[in-house]
């Protein structure tokens, strides 16, 4: 598994965090990798990467990568660093965590990490079951999809949609709050596939983008209003008689409630509270209706809302009412980790917990927990994240890193902007220099991505990483003195989930992926895991959870009174804050823009092109300005984590956005975001 061709081609496996997973081929000369495409024969990738991915090589050997462990020796945030051994290292954390247990206890200790690498091993496997054992405080890793995921579950049961492979056989897509061509590029595929076979592609969003370009037609909406939009639309199947009552008795409950709730949402309360015209919202409607089989991507922004939860559970609810499910093309999909879930629970050990109930932090709150929580947090472990860039409310997450009874530990790949307040930096090792195990949240392979270089200077992975010090604490050796191979093999116990059947270390170790399944299509409608097995248009659980039980509107809290509203959703070239500092990426992107409305532009006498300061009350940054019709009068967006840069006058949109939480899940709210948009004088523009 160790011995690395020093030139040829190798398989290996998209790390990112994005739905694709896609596999890659590999190409090295003399030892270094110098090209990065697309696996031919992969059945999803099919040979074709993201422009991203591409650059792997410029991450890989990036010249600024860490090399070996570095402690502080200057103030917090000083860039001032020593060399030190990975001995040291693990000698001075263990030392600081023994210390901080014996006087605080081990909830002082706060591991934050999220997906900057997806593997299986280095992203949910020694380093959770390490922070059990150890008995430290828990993180709800929030930040991304728990506001929809929930709200999904509610009407599905779980993160459950059809084989993506499938959609060439749609006759009507809804991209629904995504950007699939920056974020889903496959899924854009396979509809081109279907377009040519006369599928019809309409794409719904609050800001025109590279898919509303690629889609047939687009949709222009509110923030926030796109449960409105849905229920106007069941109004309209419902009264028109386009639902399907045989579906609909024999897979749904609480077909009666929700008919009671859509009636209030006529196309002209719909129209009002999404800013379409009546008629766009009739003809929508009617295609839906009269078009099988037709189905939703349901994307990822629209859940980062104060009613994200709701929007995507009421949006979740239209295949039921026509049908969709049983068709071959048709249905939803908001994720599809069901079908190739692993046993978390085998790997994580949550069981190891001393405290079952000890505290957990929600990671959307991270400024809060860092400044305000007791007892306070004493230790911040950080890895496969940039907190300091992706977390809300940018301004307390700094002030909470740069307290100096906080001890930080950051593993990464570059020095981050986290990083730059951290008292231990650890050198991480990039995906190719891992073996690791990958599954998809959209399609349903499962792939090994074995090492094909040695790690750069003394990088570690996050599997060694904690293992090693597990061993250090003293921990159980049966249960942390396990090989990669040993934990892939636990994670892929086909006791947990028959669909890996046959999936085994040896089999992805001959095949490098495998589909999970058993030939049968899923979901079944007569077994679906909600409380009753069917489709859940009135959820008991949601109103056990004290929620409106049945698909509703639920408007933005809005507690601010800014003028504009400011959505912050991902452009083409970065995925979060990766991939942001490497130079060819940058160019591209250029810098960081805001999307205003012409009329609103006019009003405040600003112009393209022009630079303006936008603040609320968390944060300030400057923007420059795009004005035009790509978004409605009212409404801001901007694209991108952009790492600060104070010769560029960059800074993160995250200084702006809020620590509130979403209506379920505990999920961010990171479009739920007022502020106000001020000209500069000349003298101020960076």
């Amino acid at each position: 598994m160790n011995t690395f061709l020093e030139n040829g081609v190798v398989r290996s496996v998209c790390p990112f965090d994005c739905p694709d997973t896609c596999g890659l081929h590999v190409t090295l000369q003399d030892g270094r990798v110098t090209n990065v495409t697309g696996d031919p024969d992969h059945p999803v990738t099919r040979g074709a990467i993201c422009n991203k991915v591409r650059q792997l090589p410029d991450r890989v050997h990036h010249p600024e990568r860490l090399l070996y462990p570095m402690r502080r020796t200057g103030p917090k945030g000083s860039l001032q660093f020593e060399r030190i051994s990975w001995d040291e290292a693990y000698d001075e954390i263990t030392r600081r965590m023994t210390s901080i247990m014996d006087e605080y206890g081990a909830e002082a200790i706060l591991p934050y990490s999220f997906y900057g690498n997806m593997g299986v091993l280095n992203a949910e496997g020694m380093d959770r079951r390490f922070f059990h054992r150890l008995g430290a405080s828990k993180l709800d890793r929030t930040i991304c999809n728990a506001a929809g995921s929930k709200g999904y579950s509610y009407t599905m049961g779980g993160s459950i949609g059809i084989d993506p492979e499938e959609t060439v056989h749609t006759k009507l897509f809804l991209i629904w709050g995504a950007n699939l061509v920056s974020t889903n590029m496959h899924q854009t595929m396979l509809a081109t596939e279907a377009r040519k076979n006369g599928a019809r592609i309409i794409h719904i969003d609050v800001h025109r983008n590279r898919t509303s370009t690629w889609a047939d037609e687009f949709i222009l909406l509110r923030p926030g209003s796109d449960g409105a939009l849905a229920l106007g639309m069941m109004h309209i199947l419902i009264r028109d008689g386009y639902v399907n009552e045989s579906f609909i008795q024999h897979h749904t409950v609480g077909y009666d409630e929700l008919k009671l709730e859509a009636a209030k949402y006529p196309p002209s309360v719909a129209a009002e509270l999404t800013g379409i015209p009546v008629e766009k919202i009739e003809e929508l409607a009617r295609a839906y209706g009269t078009t099988t089989p037709s189905f939703i991507r349901i994307g990822n922004g629209l859940q980062h809302h104060d009613n994200g939860g709701m929007i995507v559970r009421t949006i979740a609810c239209l295949p039921a009412l026509t049908g969709q499910w049983a068709e071959i093309g048709g249905s939803a999909m908001k994720g599809n980790s069901w079908y190739a879930r692993i046993n978390n629970a085998a790997i994580e050990r949550e069981d190891l917990l001393p405290d079952p109930d000890v505290r957990t932090v929600n990671m959307n709150q991270l400024g809060d927990a860092l400044t305000a929580l007791e007892p306070a947090v004493r230790m911040l472990f950080v890895y496969n994240s940039n907190p300091a860039i992706v977390a809300p409310d940018q301004r307390k997450v700094r002030e909470g890193l740069m307290r100096e009874d906080l001890y930080t530990v950051v593993h990464d790949l570059f020095l981050t902007d986290t990083g730059k307040y951290a008292d231990i930096v650890l050198p991480a090792t990039a995906h190719l220099e891992n073996l690791d195990l990958y599954s998809s949240y959209w399609h349903h392979y499962v792939q090994l991505s074995k090492p094909i270089k040695p790690p750069a200077g003394e990088s570690q992975s996050n599997f060694t990483l904690f293992k090693e010090l597990a061993l250090r604490m003293g921990f159980e050796p049966e249960l942390f003195d396990l090989s990669e191979e040993d934990m892939i093999r636990i994670a892929l116990d086909s006791k947990h989930n028959p669909l890996l059947k046959d999936i085994t270390f040896e089999a992805l170790v001959a095949h490098d992926w495998m589909k999970a399944g058993d030939g049968t299509r899923y979901p079944k409608m007569d077994d679906l895991p909600t409380p009753s097995g069917k489709i859940e248009l009135y959820s008991e659980a949601m109103r056990g959870a004290g929620l409106p039980p049945v698909a509703t509107y639920t408007p933005l809290v809005e507690p601010e009174h800014y003028p504009f509203l400011l959505t912050t959703g991902p452009n083409h070239s970065y995925i979060n804050s990766t991939f942001a500092n490497q130079p060819k990426l940058q160019k591209l992107e250029k810098r960081p823009t805001l999307h205003m409305h012409a009329d609103d532009a006019g009003k405040l006498e600003l112009a393209d092109g022009e630079r303006v300061l936008v603040r609320n009350d968390r944060g300030e940054l400057q923007l420059t300005l795009k004005v035009g019709g790509d978004v409605l009068p009212g409404v801001l967006v901007t694209q991108g984590l952009w790492w600060d840069d104070d010769t560029e006058g960059r800074s993160a949109v995250n200084a702006l956005t809020p620590q509130r939480l979403a209506d379920m899940g505990g999920g961010a709210t990171f479009f739920s975001n007022r502020v106000e948009v001020v000209k500069l004088p000349v003298a101020e523009v960076k």
